[in-house]
C-alpha cells in the first residue's frame, strides 16, 4: 500500500466529488457579481500583506476569481466561458483518472504552495492563474494526444500547447518580479510532486532504450569479418586462431586460411583471362 493509498483511507471521506463545478460555478457567480456593479474584483484578489490586517477571506475568494478580461463583450464572454469549460472538462477528467481523493489533494496541494509562495511577498498579488495552469499541464502529461479546435477550426494536440505554456512559464520566470517566480515556482512543484517520479523513470527508461538500440546497430560492426578465406569462407570471427593472409598473385585482395593460402587457384583479373 502506498503512502497516497495510506491518506485516502483516513481523509478520503472529506473529499469532494465534482470539486471543478463548484470552483466553474462560484467564478461564474463572481463574474456575473462585478458584472451588475455588486462586487469589486479587487477586494477578492490574495494580498498578504492585507490578509494580515484583518482581510482574512482572500485566501479563499482568490480561487473565485474569473480568467481576465480586458472588457466586457460577446467575443470575450465567448473565450471566458471557453476557458471555464475547457478548465471544467481538464479538472473532471483528472478527478476520473486519479479518483476524488488524489484530485481533491492536487488542488489543495497546489493552493497551499501558492498560497505560501504569496506570504514570501507579501505586498504582491497573487491569482489562481497558476493553480489553474498547473491542472491544464497534468492533463495534457496524461492525454497528450488529446486535440483542441485552435480558433474552434484547427485542431491541435493538447501536448503542443502544453510546450508552449512551459516556454511562457520559463519565459516569465527568468524575466517576471520575484512574486511572479515564486507562483510559478508553487505551480511547477505541485505538478512534479504528482508526475516527478513517472518523468525520472519515463527519462530511465528512454535512456536504457537508446542504448540498447545503438548497441544493436554497432552489433553487426563489431561482429563482421576482416578477413574471410576465398575458398572455405572461414573468418576471422569464426575462426579467431587463425591466421589469415593475402595472395599476392590473386587479382585483387583475396585472403586466404592457413589451409589454402599455398593451396588454391589463384584469382585471374578478367581482362588477362584467355579463351581455352
Amino acid at each position: 500500500m502506498t503512502f497516497l493509498d495510506k491518506l485516502e483511507r483516513i481523509f478520503g471521506r472529506f473529499a469532494v466529488p465534482n470539486i471543478t463545478l463548484y470552483f466553474v460555478i462560484g467564478q461564474v457567480f463572481v463574474l456575473l457579481a462585478w458584472m451588475l456593479g455588486r462586487i469589486d474584483l479587487a477586494n477578492l484578489v490574495l494580498v498578504p500583506s492585507w490578509v494580515t490586517r484583518g482581510e482574512w477571506w482572500r485566501v479563499f475568494t482568490f480561487l473565485l476569481m474569473p480568467p481576465p478580461i480586458s472588457r466586457v463583450g460577446p467575443i470575450q464572454l465567448m473565450f471566458l466561458a471557453f476557458a471555464l469549460y475547457i478548465f471544467y472538462f481538464m479538472g473532471n477528467a483528472l478527478e476520473g483518472y486519479w479518483g476524488t481523493f488524489r484530485y481533491n489533494l492536487f488542488l489543495f496541494i497546489g493552493i497551499v504552495l501558492t498560497v505560501g509562495a504569496a506570504f514570501l511577498t507579501p505586498g504582491a498579488p497573487a491569482t489562481n492563474a497558476f493553480l489553474a495552469g498547473s491542472v491544464f499541464l497534468a492533463f495534457a502529461y496524461l492525454h497528450p494526444d488529446f486535440e483542441l479546435s485552435l480558433f474552434f477550426i484547427l485542431p491541435v494536440k493538447v501536448k503542443w500547447f502544453a510546450l508552449i505554456t512551459w516556454v511562457l512559464y520559463a519565459v516569465n520566470f527568468v524575466r517576471g518580479d520575484g512574486s511572479t517566480r515564486l507562483q510559478i515556482a508553487a505551480a511547477v512543484g505541485n505538478f512534479l510532486l504528482f508526475f516527478g517520479a513517472d518523468i525520472v523513470r519515463s527519462m530511465r527508461y528512454r535512456k536504457r532504450r537508446m542504448a540498447s538500440e545503438a548497441r544493436r546497430i554497432a552489433q553487426p560492426a563489431k561482429d563482421e569479418a576482416r578477413h574471410r578465406c576465398h575458398v572455405c569462407g572461414k573468418t576471422d570471427v569464426t575462426h579467431p586462431q587463425l591466421d589469415f593472409r593475402y595472395c599476392s598473385k590473386c587479382a585483387g585482395d583475396q585472403c586466404y586460411c592457413p589451409e589454402h593460402i599455398h593451396n588454391h587457384a589463384h584469382v585471374v583479373a578478367a581482362d588477362e583471362e584467355k579463351p581455352g
